[in-house]
């Protein structure tokens, strides 16, 4: 059986149920046309939780054939999360000069699990994704981290904006990576508390986090290839915060 299966809950009533006992799902499959009193139950519980869903055909579930799946499945996430509320306070007491990365938008697992297992072996005090958009941490992504997901607080966001405020008002400074970044990395003071966002190759960090960024920063690129993949930019990004504060 692999880890997926493991990691799966299947039927309408037993999804109904894991959301309600507070399972942590990382994303629900509904068969498109999906009709009935408990359908309807299950819909509303989605959206008023934000658990990210995609409605598909009834051919994607073949392969849960030998399942009683009723056209619903729900891959709950492998590791525990962590609510970032609770965890600023206590890095601050433990006397740390935290850092924490997010994740803006990346969606790719391989990507996600290479940054997170580097980010783990860097000492990174977090990792912060928001609950849309982002790859899905299966156990895909923990086999690609090597294992780090289980070694590195994640914490998931309903929004990256109240995220960053939060973050501010909260005594980070917050350092944006993007393609026009003003400042190179180089120059760029990492030490203090700092939360560094990565946006995704394709479109980059969000616009409108732009504005409540304390620095745009940039990594030199002197090639014909106009960027990095996003999960060797962090490491670079990752590595200059480590140098500086001689960790």
């Amino acid at each position: 059986m692999s880890k997926e299966i493991d990691e799966s809950i299947y039927g309408i009533r037993p999804v109904i149920e894991a959301i309600n006992s507070g399972k942590q799902v990382d994303k629900i499959l509904l068969k498109q046309g999906l009709v009935g009193d408990l359908a309807s139950e299950l819909l509303s519980l989605i959206k008023e939780q934000g658990i990210p869903f995609q409605l598909v055909p009834y051919e994607r579930f073949a392969k849960y054939g030998n399942r009683n799946h009723q056209g619903v499945v729900a891959f709950v996430t492998p590791v525990e999360l962590v609510e970032l509320e609770s965890l600023v306070p206590t890095l601050f007491e433990s006397g740390k000069e935290p850092f924490l990365l997010i994740l803006d938008r990346i969606t790719d697992v391989r990507n996600f699990g290479a940054i997170v297992r580097t980010a783990e072996c860097a000492g990174v005090d977090a990792i912060i994704v928001p609950a849309k958009g982002a790859a899905q941490i299966g156990s895909d992504s923990v086999k690609t981290s090597a294992g780090a997901l289980h070694h590195i607080p994640i914490c998931k966001v309903g929004s990256l904006k109240v995220t960053l405020n939060f973050l501010k008002n909260s005594g980070f400074r917050t350092i944006i990576t993007a393609d026009k970044g003003s400042e190179i990395i180089y120059d760029v003071d990492f030490k203090g508390p700092i939360a560094v966002v990565m946006g995704a190759e394709d479109t980059g960090v969000s616009v409108d986090l732009y504005k409540l960024a304390d620095s745009l920063v940039r990594i030199p690129i002197h090639g014909k290839i106009g960027s990095l993949n996003v999960s060797v930019a962090a490491g670079v990004i990752i590595y200059e915060v480590v140098r500086q504060r001689g960790l």
